[in-house]
């Protein structure tokens, strides 16, 4: 029988949803931090606003998963 360390489980989910967050992040990276004429800052940074708070639930989610499936449909949903 293959037991799975949940804390480790979580840990690995949490990896990948760091790594999908900061490729959501990276075009609007670019804009603010080149502060690139013609390119709206503001609308780049309620962007980012929105994928932190798509994260966070899933951070949640993960969070509180009892099991390996709870981990693997909390990333589904990002």
């Amino acid at each position: 029988m293959i037991t799975i360390n949940l804390d480790k489980a979580k840990q690995i989910g949490h990896d990948k949803r760091r790594a999908a967050r900061a490729e959501e992040f990276a075009p609007h990276d670019e804009v603010i931090m080149k502060q690139i004429p013609g390119a709206d800052a503001e609308a780049a940074e309620a962007a980012r606003a929105a994928i932190r708070t798509k994260y966070e639930q899933v951070q949640t989610a993960i969070d509180a998963a009892t099991t390996p499936d709870e981990i693997k449909t909390a990333l589904e949903a990002a």
